[in-house]
């Protein structure tokens, strides 16, 4: 061929490759944004106060509503997505983007259902039992689906089947048909938006250990401090006695091995052959001990600077006194005991 010839030649194969290609990105994004076909089953979904709209697009897309965060990002983007109220929505699985929008431009629920309140700091089976607890809900059904594997966190290690510590201790309100699978789902969701909102991964990297690790740390100080201002000490503590490769040492690592909680632990109990044993056994315990609330988190993540490496409470209003040495928890033992709290 005619070197002038070859040219417009391939210039037009290109333009056509292009225009093909182009014509492919514009049909996916189509169906994206408007799937084929009627759309699926109900799906119930809760936006927790803060989230942003990249949080509510991974939420849409993790529970099947729409096929691609990355899309509705974009779409929203050049459509525009008015004021989205914190509360429950009905939407259904592989739903158009434009009728999304307006479910959730069109406010929250009013009717907010059955009312479920989950307190801080308590185990996955106190949770279950507290779901027994509403109208035609079991409390082993909520346990099986929990160890089934269809409702995982995003923070769960690979390898982990428990949803310990990964359900957001909060005020719910349910519909009348929401099954266990669907009240399990709802704690999760919740938990990964605000473990997503306080920037976990970041949080977890700055101090050395993996998001998952920074949950466990979040449960046990969540059981172990009783005043707000002493979480981020008692973190502070765990991260630096891990630093020191010490045992934890923390007393309701040892209830949770026990499966149940005493009002005084015994020499004996401290002897118990578990890996959640932190007197026995040096470094993080493999998963949480309970459900960590926010401010429990936020301690985890951003632990108060100190040298500390022991604490003891020393007031009837739980109270700790920190120390650096032996010598001065020794000290503040001897003030505890003073006091009667010990």
């Amino acid at each position: 061929m005619n070197p002038r010839r070859r040219w417009p030649y391939i210039l037009g194969v290109l333009f056509l490759a292009g225009v093909v290609s182009l014509g492919a990105i514009g049909l996916w994004y189509q169906r994206n944004v408007d799937p084929p076909g009627k759309p699926g089953a109900e799906v119930a979904i809760t936006v927790a106060p803060g989230m942003s709209t990249g949080e509510i697009g991974a939420l849409l897309e993790r529970r099947g509503v729409i096929s691609s965060a990355k899309v509705f990002h974009y779409y929203v983007k050049f459509n525009g997505l008015g004021t989205v109220e914190a509360g429950d929505y009905t939407l259904h699985q592989r739903e158009a983007m434009a009728t999304v929008v307006k479910t959730l431009e069109g406010g929250a629920k009013v009717d907010k259902g059955i009312p479920l309140t989950i307190p801080e700091g308590l185990t996955l089976p106190e949770v279950a039992k507290l779901v027994g607890t509403l109208p035609g809900r079991s409390a082993d059904k909520f346990l099986q689906v929990a160890a089934g594997g269809t409702v995982r966190s995003r923070y769960q290690a690979p390898g982990v089947t428990s949803l310990e510590g990964l359900l957001l201790p909060e005020t719910y309100f349910f519909a009348a048909d929401d099954d266990e699978t669907a009240i399990l789902r709802r704690m999760v969701d919740s938990f990964d938006a605000l473990a997503t909102r306080l920037d976990i991964d970041a949080g977890a990297a700055r101090l050395g250990v993996t998001p998952y690790q920074a949950v466990v740390v979040a449960s046990m100080v969540e059981r172990e401090a009783r005043v707000d201002e002493d979480r981020g000490k008692v973190a502070r503590v765990i991260y630096n006695r891990l630093a020191a490769g010490m045992p934890m040492e923390i007393d309701a690592t040892i209830q949770y091995a026990l499966g149940k909680q005493k009002e005084v632990l015994l020499f004996s109990d401290l002897e118990i052959d578990s890996p959640y044993n932190t007197y026995k056994v040096a470094g993080l315990p493999p998963g949480p001990i309970a459900s960590p609330g926010q401010e429990s988190l936020v301690a985890a993540l951003d632990p108060t600077p100190g040298k500390w490496i022991f604490f003891v409470v020393v007031d009837e209003n739980g109270h700790h006194a920190f120390a650096e040495t032996l010598a001065e928890q020794n000290r503040n033992i001897a003030l505890a005991e003073q006091r009667g709290v010990r």
